[in-house]
Parts: C-alpha cells; sequence; structure tokens
C-alpha cells in the first residue's frame, strides 16, 4: 500500500503575522537570556518570536571570543574555512547570523556556525551577530540545523557518537528518544568505527545497516556498550572483506567497487527489497561468507556489472 502522501498546508495558514513576531510581551526566559547577554559584554538587539512556532528568540551581537562550537562537532574543513574567509573579506560584510545558546558559565555554544565563526576569527573580527535561543537542547539539533556544509557519512558518524556520550552524562532518557537528534541508529555504531580507524570504510556498509540497525530502548549509558560491540563486530567484518579484496586483486581485479562487490556478494538481504533483519544475525552471516569467499570464482563481467559506491 502506497504511503499517504502529506496534504498540502493552505497558504498563510500557519505561524504569526509580521506584527505578532515582534508584538507582546517577551517569555521570561528571553527576557532572561538577554539580560545574561548585556552582562556577558555582548548586546540584545532584538527580542522576537520565530514566524512559524512563535518561539522567543534573541538577535544579538556576542563578543567573538566567548563563542565556540559545540565539544562533539564534526572537525574543521580548512578549506571550507578558506572559501568563506575569501568571501567575507571581498564583500565586506557578515550577512549569515549563526545559532547559538548561552551555556551555564556564559560561553555560548554554536551548533551550525563553526565554519563561519573560525573564518571571522581568522579575519579579527571582535564580534559575531547570532540568534540566540533560550532553549539549550537545541545545541544537539546539529544535523537538523546545519546547512552551510554538507556533511558526509564520517562528519554525521562521528558528531552523533560524540552527541550520544555528552547526552549519557546528562540524563537517563533511552536510546531511540533521540531519534531527531541522531537522525540514523547506524550513525552511532559507525561512529564508533570511525573513531577506531579513520580511514574505515563506512559507505560499503552503510546501506545494510540502514535495514538492520535500530534505535534500542535501553539508557544512553547501556546503550553505548551495545553500540561498542556492534561496532566492534563491524570492523571484524571489515577485516574479513579486506582479505576477501586482497584475494581478488592477487587475481588482477582492480576497481574503485571492489570493496562494494564483495560487500554485495555476501550481503543476505541482497535481494530481499524492503525486507528488515537483526543486526547480529546479519552481520554474522556477512562475516561467515567472507570468511568463505571464493575469489577464483569471480569473473571479470561479473565485477562489470558491480555498482554500489567506491572508496571513500
Amino acid at each position: 500500500m502506497p504511503p499517504k502522501r502529506k496534504k498540502k498546508a493552505e497558504p498563510k495558514s500557519r505561524g504569526l503575522s509580521p506584527a505578532e513576531i515582534g508584538g507582546g510581551n517577551p517569555s521570561a526566559a528571553a527576557g532572561a537570556l538577554a539580560a545574561s547577554i548585556a552582562q556577558d559584554g555582548g548586546a540584545a538587539l532584538a527580542v522576537y518570536r520565530d514566524p512559524l512556532g512563535g518561539h522567543w528568540q534573541v538577535l544579538a551581537s556576542l563578543p567573538i571570543d566567548l563563542v565556540e562550537p559545540t565539544p562533539f562537532q564534526r572537525d574543521l574543513s580548512d578549506a571550507h574555512v578558506k572559501r568563506l574567509t575569501g568571501v567575507f573579506e571581498a564583500l565586506d560584510r557578515f550577512l549569515d547570523p549563526i545559532i547559538a545558546v548561552r551555556s551555564e558559565d556564559g560561553r555560548y555554544w554554536t551548533p551550525n556556525g563553526s565554519h563561519r565563526l573560525a573564518s571571522l576569527k581568522k579575519l579579527g573580527a571582535k564580534s559575531v551577530v547570532a540568534l540566540v535561543l533560550p532553549e539549550p537542547e537545541v545545541a544537539y539539533k546539529i544535523l537538523a540545523l546545519n546547512t552551510e556544509k554538507a556533511h558526509n557519512l564520517r562528519e554525521k558518524s562521528l558528531e552523533v557518537i560524540r552527541m550520544a556520550r555528552d547526552l549519557a552524562e546528562k540524563d537517563s532518557l533511552a536510546e531511540k528518544d533521540y531519534e531527531l537528534e541522531f537522525e540514523e541508529a547506524a550513525f552511532l555504531t559507525l561512529g564508533l568505527c570511525y573513531e577506531k580507524n579513520g580511514r574505515f570504510a563506512g559507505g560499503a556498509y552503510h546501506p545494510v545497516l540502514k535495514r538492520v540497525d535500530t534505535f534500542l530502548s535501553k539508557p544512553l549509558k547501556a546503550a553505548l556498550e551495545i553500540r561498542q560491540e556492534r561496532a566492534e563486530r563491524l570492523m571484524k567484518l571489515e577485516e574479513a572483506v579486506s582479505e576477501a579484496m586482497a584475494a581478488l586483486k592477487a587475481r588482477g581485479f582492480e576497481s574503485p567497487y571492489l570493496r562494494a562487490f564483495v560487500v554485495a556478494r555476501i550481503n543476505p538481504l541482497r535481494f530481499q527489497r524492503g525486507a528488515k533483519a537483526e543486526f547480529d544475525e546479519t552481520i554474522d552471516k556477512m562475516l561467515a561468507s567472507a570468511k568463505k569467499f571464493k575469489a577464483e570464482s569471480v569473473k571479470p563481467e561479473h565485477l562489470a556489472r558491480a555498482g554500489g559506491a567506491p572508496e571513500e
């Protein structure tokens, strides 16, 4: 049965009118935030409600040395910072405010502006304009908020596992309660693999994991222990796949799709469109098949027909 198509919203049926956005008395949290910003050496430029959900927020100028990326964010791309720096310098303008939340120690975390922030600091800027939100949990919405530079699989996975560790120290909610923040369960397992090996070929296993790796109902701390076990099993599978690839290379096969070819051959869900399966059962089957992989049975035309993700 095809999924129901989402009903199209009626024009101008949601949110606030222009007059309502700046009208009314700010919430207590927004007023306190504006006062804290002033005490920190910044300035609240406007306190207003967002046009969609009506949430109060503060447009502010912040001392740039008080602003930093969330500690679990992806690493900076030097090339991207260089490009942004060149654009800012050529325009002599900063037109895209970052999002920020105030931490308890009077510093400001930005979940979506680390590259813009680094570029401004490189240019010697004194301040940065930010949309400062009263809700600190927004700092964990990195994947949903970050549009300045698309995340690749490795970056997403590393950010998600760092977030999970940080959140595990703060509360006892279940892993599945963070579906919005984590986006995919597979990112948690792959993040641990990338931490062990920065060159781990996660792209080859991601399609399988999306079908078998689900969010856990256990508290985050306990779930992380299970994630560690899953990552270790996945890395053992990668070792077996690498051995199969070496056997193919010894027979003269060379292709950027070699790993994807091997993974596809040992994938028990390969011809089961839409089928779901358990993580442990699937990885066990793949590991057994990888260990029994017969390179001598592979013909050049088999590899020529193969598709999939090339090496990352």
